[in-house]
């Protein structure tokens, strides 16, 4: 007589980030764009960071979008504390981001400034990250 194959379960407590992000992954308001290549998570630090680095070259013209949120609480133990005593206190907030995810959109300037303005802020980002433009772009 056939058994029923045991399932090996084991604790996940941080989570698993597998496959392609279908949602967000195209450009819904501006004309230029990141694109995530990379899964990591992204903290709202290193996003804000980024924002500052786009619209600091930018000099303010033009809109940013933001089409990441950082959602997840992340807890930490403090320095030199014993083992138990339960879970750590909220530290941080990341963005969970997978492949495919659109992390900034930009509108209202050029080509050349959208690109340069969008390099400046994914090298503030922890996953490499590919320029795109709207299908529909008229030069």
């Amino acid at each position: 007589m056939l058994q029923p194959k045991k399932l090996k379960y084991r604790k996940q407590q941080k989570g698993r980030m597998k496959g392609l992000s279908w949602r967000g992954s195209q450009l819904a308001f501006g004309s230029f764009g990141i694109k995530s290549l990379d899964t990591k998570w992204i903290t709202a630090r290193q996003i804000e960071a980024a924002r500052q680095a786009i619209t600091r070259y930018m000099k303010r013209q033009g809109k940013v979008w933001i089409r990441i949120f950082p959602d997840k609480p992340v807890t930490k133990k403090p320095a030199e504390v014993r083992m138990g005593k339960g879970k750590g206190d909220i530290d941080h907030y990341v963005a969970r981001v997978t492949p495919g995810r659109v992390l900034f959109e930009v509108e209202g300037v050029t080509r050349e400034v959208a690109q340069e303005a969008l390099r400046l802020g994914a090298q503030k980002l922890p996953v490499r990250t590919k320029f795109i433009v709207r299908r529909d772009y008229q030069e």
